[in-house]
């Protein structure tokens, strides 16, 4: 996956086959979606198609898969197709789904695998979004020694220690490092199970669609006569045994097939981030709670960083715009003029200064007592600065003006007062089309976020020419 920028697939591709654990018939088709959709489920057979998002969010139960639900719909088992698709470099798909599970096909993600590969993906027009790892994060269950730790690294990579006191499968070891290939070492790694848990998941009325054509039984102990003649009328293979400690119809893939498929799944769970990670992760005894909680975890961290500025402010160095050149690009004068200065432009983001005085004209009346600058000023303050990022590649941008269309998801966090530096973040969050630009607005007071929205606005040029 050397591309920076996101990718879809090539065109959609179908799978039919069994739920794992309701047994019913399932059709699924993975389509191509636009940039930033990430991938999501849409249950076809429900009235209005409701879209599930595959996030950790979203995450309500990880008793033997991954189920995500939004508004009561779920979709359950995903993580072989997401895995697949992550894996395999698709940032953006929308899966049409006929029912509440996914299809377990062999119990692995080779079809998925075979699938994506042959279709091909396709780059997209917007970045990828990375988050970059830089200081170490653990996840621990103690009384399960379950462990996940993140190391900062400049790669992605993965190894996962399976250990569950088995004289069978004893310890092993899987890796995914840059340049394996996921879709011949780890895609055709088969589901597993204990044998002394089949019975109690029958009584719970799950794994009605499993068999050993998608799964690996792992047997402990010895197996009476009574209870082999139960499994093979059980399973309806009369011909079944036992080899080496594992109930099969197939040899394994690999020795370490369990370890490979538990790195599977916890790609599959990983993937619920919504970024890809940039780090080293190590993990003893991973499973779908730990997998997805951790993420959850991570998300909060992501989130919280979210809430600082990207870009660093210094007064000495000089302004890329002062208010000369600010005069010039917007057609805002005072007292509405609420940019004082420019420190950082590009195509994709911009970030400025608003020094607030106790002479701002809108402190005599908010509030004479108390004093704060109005909210909806700050919004506008940042509406001015996404329209510097827009016009700074205008030609004229004297002729032009921008103009609000919608504005969304507007968050205030903390007062706004006299000798406040406001300083303002923009980030488009796709390309600008037809002279709509979409934008991720931030403002803050040293390091405490004062306030977010995303915003929408047109460029549309002036009937007559500015003047000053």
């Amino acid at each position: 996956m050397s591309t920076t920028n996101q990718q879809t697939l090539g065109a959609p591709i179908s799978f039919s086959g069994k739920g794992l654990h309701t047994g019913v018939r399932v059709n699924m088709t993975v389509r191509p979606a636009d940039p930033d959709t990430g991938i999501v489920f849409r249950r076809i057979d429900l009235e209005g198609q409701p879209v599930i998002p595959a996030s950790c969010d979203n995450v309500v139960d990880t008793s033997r898969g991954t189920t995500i639900e939004v508004g009561g719909n779920r979709v359950s088992t995903i993580e072989h197709i997401v895995s697949a698709l992550w894996a395999l470099g698709v940032d953006n798909a929308c899966i049409d789904i006929d029912a509440p599970e996914t299809p377990i096909l062999d119990g692995s993600a080779r079809e998925y695998a075979e699938a994506i590969a042959r279709t091909g993906t396709v780059e997209q027009p917007a970045e990828r979004k990375y988050y970059h790892v830089t200081e170490k994060m653990v996840y621990t269950i103690p009384e399960k020694g379950v462990a996940i730790i993140l190391y900062p690294d400049d790669d992605f990579s993965v190894s996962v220690h399976v250990d569950y006191n088995s004289k069978v499968i004893g310890n092993q070891y899987a890796t995914f490092s840059p340049g394996d290939d996921y879709a011949t070492k780890i895609a055709p790694c088969r589901t597993f199970v204990f044998l002394h848990e089949l019975e109690p998941l029958m009584k719970m009325n799950l794994i009605k669609g499993g068999d050993l054509d998608n799964a690996i039984v792992v047997v402990e102990n010895q197996v009476p006569d009574e209870q082999m003649a139960h499994l093979k009328k059980l399973f309806n293979k009369p011909d079944i045994e036992i080899r080496a400690g594992y109930l099969s119809s197939q040899e394994l893939y690999c020795n370490n097939e369990l370890a490979r498929h538990k790195l599977l799944d916890l790609l599959g769970d990983f993937a619920l981030l919504g970024v890809r990670i940039k780090g080293r992760v190590w993990a003893t005894r991973p499973g779908h709670y730990a997998n997805t909680e951790f993420m959850k975890q991570l998300k909060r961290t992501i989130r919280k960083e979210g809430e600082k500025p990207r870009y660093q402010y210094d007064c000495r160095k000089p302004a890329l715009y002062d208010i000369n050149a600010i005069r010039r690009m917007l057609p805002h004068r005072p007292p509405f003029l609420l940019v004082d200065r420019i420190f950082h432009c590009d195509a994709n983001s911009v970030a400025g200064i608003k020094n607030v005085t106790m002479n701002e004209p809108f402190f005599v009346g908010h509030f004479p007592e108390e004093p704060v600058m109005p909210g909806v000023l700050i919004v506008e303050a940042m509406a001015q600065c996404s329209g510097i990022m827009v016009l700074n590649n205008v030609p004229d941008p004297e002729n032009y003006s921008t103009y609000f269309m919608k504005i969304d998801n507007v968050k205030f966090k903390r007062k706004v007062v006299p000798g406040d530096t406001l300083q303002f973040e923009i980030h488009l969050l796709e390309p600008i089309r037809r002279g709509v630009a979409l934008v991720e607005a931030k403002a803050f007071v040293g390091e405490t976020l004062a306030c977010e929205a995303v915003l929408m606005a047109q460029v549309v040029k002036n009937k007559t020419p500015k003047n000053d």
